[in-house]
């Protein structure tokens, strides 16, 4: 669309009133001041001759900088009248002489305040002055007469401004300061010649573009329609496209567009109802799609469009949607109208009605079929053939050869016969290498690369020892807070002990005192003859039962010597080594238990082997036991002549020689290197080396963190797991105790399993630090679940809205229930969830729990705080009691095996390094408290569970938690479903109503704006660019599109029927 001209300066139009006698009346209607009071002027000096006033009122209207039509109006008023504009013209002219009323004064402000450019260490009312002083100047452009404005570009007051937006700071740029500025770009524009001198500044519109990258929503608001405006101007569209490529660049964006298109997706803070600044972004896209080369070039909006599709603007178009803005929707609408009719147009090329340009086969096969038979087509598979050649490579720099050929493509669509360039992108070096080695530098990326690599490998070293020692912290953390809360736990129950303790001890003290009453009453009432005997001497009274039950028991007679009798033995402690056997005799033989020392069996005589031999496991028959077997009449001694006993050894031999190809690289080696000896299962002992290499510690460090309980933290609890598996058995220990003079020559497995054997009772002991370590987490598992039983319990117990929803449903059920199903005074509480079943006879899908949610919503609502107070019924509904009961039960029998242990390990001689018992010490105490509190704490849970189960008339002896709360937790679920399915009908039903009435509303506009554009006069060219910007965010501008695209939407719609069509929103990487 062609530019407006200007029809007024600060003036909408004036127009004259003249009266039968009266002076004549000059009205002034200013634009942005509708309610400008009307005045009535009258001539201060007497008229000049008409000659002189004609020249006086040519500059008049000169100044005006007014439209021809406007000026043929002002030159065809009478002479009177043109002498009374000219002295009020005068007059205020006069009036407002000063040091506002030239351009030098604003120039002067705005340089002051470039060379001040932080708003920090400004007061408010500095900051407020200099946004009204530029604001005049805003003012003064509009209204000031045309020397002004002259004067103002002459002194270059637009680089003033240029260079004031340049070096604004942060503070400044999101400050009301510069959207004044953009104002007094967009004043000096509504006249022609400062429009002339801002499009013919080399960098005005760059600039101009720079303010997009400020968050004020008003600043970009009026950018945009800056940039809109001057898209409809001869030769301002491709002086757009640049300003957007050099924001590319200066924003750092991956495309010229992206910013805009974000904007536009933005729906969150400021931006949720911000529909100005989507408007003025639509209209934007529009006036770029529309304009410039794309007013005639179908290829070059193609081109452009396309850059948008891959920014992803389609959904964001369908997004936009929501806001229900009748002039975002009509930019919408245009968008969509013209992407329609150019797909079509461009399908037609090809005869078809569709291309989907998302799909590459067909845009291949569509390519192929164009150029078949052509003289082009060697060509082109020349193209396809290279393309196969060229290097391509996911972490390489090859992109850049694509990106070269699609700009090189895209320069021949786009580029005119002429070979002027409409776009902003020209290629102007088409050599590949060149090209390539601007855009990428090798040498420099594999610098990055490496560089990069060392950092990651050095970040991870440091990330993995940040991770360690955090473990540490938070396990010593984790400690130090369970000890500070068992503490405290523990000093409150000792206080609550004490006071027990002092209570007893008073009872105690006053049976006492009763006692020795009674004792005296009965020794007064003996009689008088003579003092009584003690009780149990001859002669004297026996002493009464109960008497006796309370005297300690005599201590028993001392042995002969006076010596006291020696204390009785300890008993064995559980679970403890069998005491030592006694000294063998002396012949070697143990004899058969129960069988005389002289009938000991005679020593067999075994040859020795020369080397260890691999074990047979096997069970010895016991020698009691031997009598009247078929072993009595077997004699091995005989065997042992016919066997070849050097071959059984070397085939059985407990050395591990490594194999070789030949014998006498066997023979060699075996001179220099040391036989490894193993014993022990050969899979066993393949498992033990791959857990040793995953523990990355020697045998004496594995050693000393079981007997120091692992105060380091060197053994995690996965690995000990494992550990476990590997405890010495008795059959290894023996095995290795005969070969222990050959330690060095011990396999890894092997030599392992030694070590650990050597500590005592080391299975135990690791079953012990395994305990330890997982204690806490099984009681951080088990007692989440005990308090889910305890506070669904409550929440059940203690909720209103669910006795009142009880309320409600057992109302429904009697009422629509008859006969012996009705007339009900409770229900199971099972049949909760029964209630979805009943489907309603007008709407399948109404169930009676839509209904009754409906119900309790408008006279119910304080049922609605169903779901908080029985927001603990989800995790009581995962807890099954007899698997909580298993879980407790487990830690109570370790607590227990760990406090046999220790009583063991006390009674032992305590090591060098071993700290088992001070470690499990502290930690048993611990354990105990916590422990009891978790036994606490179950058995109040199962108090109120069975208290809630009774509370709705369920068997307690049948029903279990995971049952019970699973029922409220499902008809919650239900709830939760039915009360959005009902929020999804009633906004389905609002959406459908609101459409309808915004179709209506929206056609009563149009139908209201296609009358007042019939009304104007259908030559008028005339206008300002503020009626250019005004038209750009109506949509004005597109009315004439929009209305051809509208007739034509039917048919498009029926073309496109048969052809199903996807969006493209692929991003685009450039």
């Amino acid at each position: 669309m062609a530019p407006r001209k200007r029809s007024g300066r600060g003036i909408s139009f004036i127009f004259c009133c003249f009266r039968s006698s009266d002076h004549p009346e000059i009205t002034y209607r200013l634009r942005n001041d509708s309610s400008f009071a009307l005045q009535t002027m009258e001539p201060a000096l007497p008229m000049p001759p008409v000659e002189e006033l004609d020249v006086m009122f040519t500059e008049l209207v000169d100044e005006l900088d007014l439209t021809d039509k406007h000026r043929e109006a002002m030159f065809a008023l009478p002479a009177e009248k043109k002498w009374q504009i000219y002295c009020s013209k005068k007059k205020d002219q006069e009036e407002n002489k000063g040091a506002t009323s030239w351009p030098e004064f604003y120039i002067d402000q705005l340089n002051s305040m470039a060379a001040r450019k932080s708003l920090i260490a400004l007061e408010k009312e500095d900051e407020e002055e200099r946004n009204k002083t530029i604001e005049s100047l805003k003012t003064a452009l509009r209204t000031k007469p045309m020397r002004f404005v002259t004067r103002f570009i002459d002194l270059d007051g637009l680089s003033c401004i240029l260079n004031f937006l340049k070096s604004m700071d942060y503070e400044t740029a999101e400050s009301r300061i510069h959207t004044s500025l953009i104002g007094c770009i967009k004043a000096l524009m509504n006249n022609s010649l400062g429009r002339a001198h801002v499009l013919a500044h080399s960098e005005s519109i760059n600039v101009i573009a720079q303010s997009l990258s400020t968050e004020n929503i008003k600043t970009k608001v009026a950018v945009l329609e800056i940039m809109g405006a001057v898209c409809l101007v001869p030769g301002g569209h491709k002086k757009v496209l640049e300003a957007m490529l050099h924001y590319q660049k200066y924003a750092s964006e991956r495309t010229r567009f992206q910013t805009l298109i974000n904007d536009l997706d933005k729906s969150t803070g400021r931006y949720r109802d911000e529909v100005s600044l989507k408007t003025a972004i639509m209209s934007f896209i529009n006036a770029v799609l529309s304009q410039g080369a794309g007013v005639e070039s179908l290829d070059f909006r193609l081109h452009l469009r396309y850059e948008f599709l891959m920014l992803g603007i389609q959904p964001v178009i369908d997004k936009l949607r929501e806001h229900e803005n009748s002039t975002l929707d009509r930019h919408l609408d245009f968008f969509e109208m013209l992407r329609n009719e150019d797909e079509l147009e461009f399908a037609k090329r090809f005869e078809l009605v569709h291309i989907d340009t998302k799909s590459a086969t067909q845009m291949f096969e569509l390519t192929r079929k164009r150029l078949t038979h052509t003289e082009a087509y060697p060509h082109f598979m020349s193209i396809l053939h290279h393309c196969l050649q060229m290097p391509y490579k996911r972490s390489g720099n090859t992109v850049q050869y694509w990106l070269l050929l699609d700009r090189i493509v895209q320069q021949i669509v786009i580029q005119s016969d002429k070979g002027q360039d409409p776009d902003a992108t020209p290629l102007e070096n088409f050599n590949i290498k060149n090209v390539v080695r601007m855009l990428v530098n090798e040498n420099e990326v594999k610098q990055w690369k490496e560089q990069a690599e060392k950092m990651r490998k050095e970040h991870s070293e440091l990330q993995q020892k940040l991770e360690k020692k955090e473990r540490e912290c938070d396990a010593k953390a984790q400690e130090k807070e369970e000890m500070m809360q068992t503490l405290n736990k523990m000093k409150e129950k000792l206080e609550k002990e004490s006071s027990e303790h002092k209570q007893v001890k008073q009872q105690v003290a006053d049976l006492t005192a009763q006692l020795h009453e009674m004792s005296r009453r009965a020794i007064c009432a003996a009689g008088p003859g003579g003092p009584p005997l003690p009780p149990g001497a001859p002669g004297g009274p026996l002493p009464s039962p109960a008497l006796g039950s309370l005297l300690p028991p005599p201590p028993p007679p001392p042995p002969p010597g006076g010596c006291p009798p020696p204390p009785p033995p300890p008993p064995p402690p559980p679970g403890g080594p069998p005491p030592p056997p006694g000294p063998p005799p002396l012949d070697g033989v143990m004899p058969p238990p129960g069988a005389p020392l002289g009938l000991a069996l005679k020593k067999k005589s075994i040859p020795q082997p020369t080397n260890a031999l691999k074990s047979f496991n096997w069970s010895k028959l016991p020698e009691n036991k031997l009598a009247g077997t078929v072993w009595t009449d077997i004699d091995d001694a005989k065997v042992f002549k016919i066997l070849d006993l050097e071959d059984l050894e070397r085939t059985f031999s407990a050395y591990q020689r490594q194999q070789k190809e030949d014998a006498i690289d066997d023979t060699l080696s075996s001179r220099h290197k040391v036989k490894e000896l193993s014993v022990i299962d050969g899979r066993r002992a393949q498992n033990c080396n791959i857990l040793l290499s995953r523990l990355k510690l020697s045998n004496e460090e594995i050693k000393r963190a079981i007997l120091t309980m692992d105060e380091q933290e060197d053994l995690p609890k996965d690995m000990l797991e494992q550990l476990l598996k590997f405890v010495p058995e008795k059959g290894d220990i023996d095995l290795l105790e005969e070969h222990k003079h050959e330690l060095d020559r011990m396999a890894k497995a092997d030599r392992f399993l030694f070590e650990m054997s050597r500590i005592n009772h080391y299975q135990q002991r690791l079953q012990s630090l395994y305990f330890k370590k997982k204690f806490a987490e099984r009681v951080a598992e088990v007692k989440p679940k005990v308090e889910a039983i305890r506070a669904g319990s409550k929440a059940v117990l203690q909720s209103s809205s669910l006795q009142q929803l009880l309320e409600v449903v057992l109302a429904f059920g009697n009422y629509m229930n008859k006969g012996q199903r009705g007339n009900a005074f409770g229900f199971k509480i099972s049949s909760l969830n029964k209630i979805a079943d009943t489907k309603s006879s007008i709407d399948k899908n109404i169930t009676l729990l839509h209904y009754l949610i409906t119900i309790v919503e408008k006279k119910y609502p304080k049922v609605l705080r169903l779901h908080e107070e029985l927001r603990d019924i989800p995790q009581a509904a995962k807890v099954n009691m007899t698997e909580l009961e298993k879980e407790i039960n487990t830690l109570r029998s370790g607590l227990r095996a760990v406090e046999t242990e220790l009583d063991f390990q006390k009674s032992q001689v305590q090591q060098t390094g071993d700290k088992f018992v001070s470690v499990v010490s502290q930690f048993i105490t611990l354990a105990s408290f916590s422990f009891s509190d978790v036994e606490d704490l179950l058995m109040e849970a199962k108090e109120l569970f069975s208290k809630a189960v009774k509370h709705f008339g369920e068997d307690t002896d049948k029903m279990q938690p995971d049952e019970f709360f699973g029922i409220f937790d499902q008809f919650l679920q239900a709830v939760t479903e039915a009360k959005q399915e009902n929020e999804n009908m009633r906004r389905r039903k609002e959406e459908e109503e609101r459409r309808a009435r915004m179709e209506a509303q929206l056609k009563e506009q149009r139908e209201r704006e296609r009358k007042a554009r019939k009304a104007k006069e259908s030559g008028e060219e005339g206008g300002e660019f503020d009626d250019l910007v005004s038209a750009l965010r109506s949509g004005e501008v597109f009315d004439k599109d929009l209305s051809k695209l509208k007739r034509n939407r039917k048919r498009i719609a029926n073309q496109l029927a048969d052809s199903s069509r996807e969006r493209p929103v692929t991003k685009l990487n450039f």
